[in-house]
């Protein structure tokens, strides 16, 4: 049985490599240290199949040292031992080098195990993660090595690789095969950046092509219906969740709700319709506020009619809820007072209540102030008495500021009004 399209087409040269230009092209960083021989302790991160694995394989290649190969998804102790156990033998002797795929599956045990022996440069360690590595490899290991992010391939680029594959796959084929004008093109743009998904799709096209008199041929039109949604680089659980979370929070809180729309489409497309009204929910207290007070409501309502409708009819709502929030003013009082508010517990912890407003307490013979002496504001005018509130220790603490919107600038009116009365 032939291997996948996407093993065979491998690049065995850097040259080879599609993308990442930004750290393998000629002088780049990457570059010179591969070329040097010298290989130090690095962690490649980005997306899958945008060749990672790839560049390890090359750099493996260059190298005289024994080579180990583990997958953090099955690698368990004893694979881990036995990669040390080549350390001091004639086996090591030129070093080895260990190509840790997805490190961030093995435990915080499992990568100390390891600590000794690439920081003594016993082992070489090159490990490659899809997750953000500051968040899942162990800091210790993050400090002894060289972190290099791989970003997803660009369209211009991968087309190159897919015209390669055709070429390979019509070499198979035993004839080269009829492309449709725009058949590359389009398989290099839906891919998403990903080169497995790019080699998936054309041999997909390959396996699909309609047999003419002219030879075999691959339409646009078989292209589009292999390749459809394959564009949505997606993982709930990745950091292309976050950022696309992240994106869309900024965007209403920029108030560009053209890009905030964009976002949520995206997120809507992949499925996610949860975690997009969750945010929605956030944001219409975070960033708009105290501004508009009313836009908690009305998203929540949003957020409702579009779990109800489920999709596609979920899409109206959450564009309402979107553009509301973008064209509404904007307020983060609410949120700086709470935090304000937290970091006066965690600096001063639980303070004592003022004797006025404790619950009803029998005064013993060592209570300095006999009596609660409580003053009921409802029974003053506007409602309002001055008295303390805080604990003695802070009672001069201000958490929150009046936002310069109209609406919070009503109520700092009303608020200067009442004191100036109570005097």
């Amino acid at each position: 049985m032939p291997s996948p399209l996407a093993d065979r087409i491998r690049p065995k040269t850097l040259d080879d490599v599609v993308g990442q230009q930004h750290i393998l092209a000629p002088g780049k960083p990457l570059r010179r240290i591969i070329e040097s021989g010298t290989i130090p302790n690095m962690i490649f991160y980005g997306p899958s199949g945008i060749g990672k694995t790839t560049v390890a394989s090359i750099i493996a290649a260059r190298t005289n040292m024994t080579l180990h190969i583990l997958n953090g998804t099955q690698a368990g102790v004893a694979d881990i031992k036995s990669v040390i156990a080549d350390v001091g033998t004639f086996a090591g002797m030129n070093g080895i080098l260990l190509y840790l795929d997805e490190i961030q599956y093995l435990n915080k045990k499992q990568q100390q195990s390891l600590l000794s022996y690439i920081e003594n440069g016993d082992i070489t360690l090159i490990a490659s993660t899809t997750e953000n590595p500051y968040f899942a490899v162990y800091n210790a290991v993050i400090s002894r090595s060289t972190v290099f992010e791989f970003k997803p391939v660009e369209a211009s680029e991968m087309e190159r690789a897919v015209r390669r594959a055709f070429e390979l796959l019509g070499e198979r084929n035993g004839a080269p095969f009829v492309i449709e004008d725009g058949v590359m093109a389009h398989i290099a743009m839906g891919s998403g950046g990903d080169v497995r998904k790019a080699m998936n799709a054309a041999e997909l096209c390959a396996l699909s092509a309609e047999p003419t008199e002219q030879g075999m041929v691959i339409s646009l039109e078989l292209a589009a219906s292999l390749t459809q949604r394959s564009n949505m680089r997606y993982d709930r659980d990745g950091d292309a969740h976050y950022d696309i979370l992240s994106a869309l929070q900024k965007s209403i809180r920029g108030s560009d709700e053209n890009a905030a729309l964009h976002y949520a489409a995206r997120l809507m497309e992949a499925g996610d319709l949860i975690s997009l009204t969750r945010r929605l929910l956030v944001i219409a207290s975070e960033d708009v506020g105290l501004a508009y007070p009313q836009t908690a409501m009305i998203v929540k309502a949003c957020v409702d009619n579009a779990l109800a409708l489920g999709m596609p009819e979920a899409q109206i709502p959450i564009s309402e809820a979107i553009i509301l929030m973008c064209t509404a003013p904007k307020s983060n009082s609410a949120k700086n007072a709470i935090k304000a508010a937290f970091d006066d517990l965690h600096k001063y912890g639980a303070l004592d209540f003022p004797r006025h407003l404790q619950n009803v307490h029998c005064d013993g013979e060592g209570a300095a102030v006999k009596g609660q002496h409580y003053l009921y504001p409802h029974d003053f005018r506007n409602h309002y008495v001055r008295q303390q509130y805080l604990p003695d220790e802070i009672a001069d603490h201000v958490y929150y500021e009046f936002g310069d919107n109209k609406q919070e600038q009503a109520a700092a009116l009303y608020r200067k009004k009442i004191l100036e009365e109570s005097e």
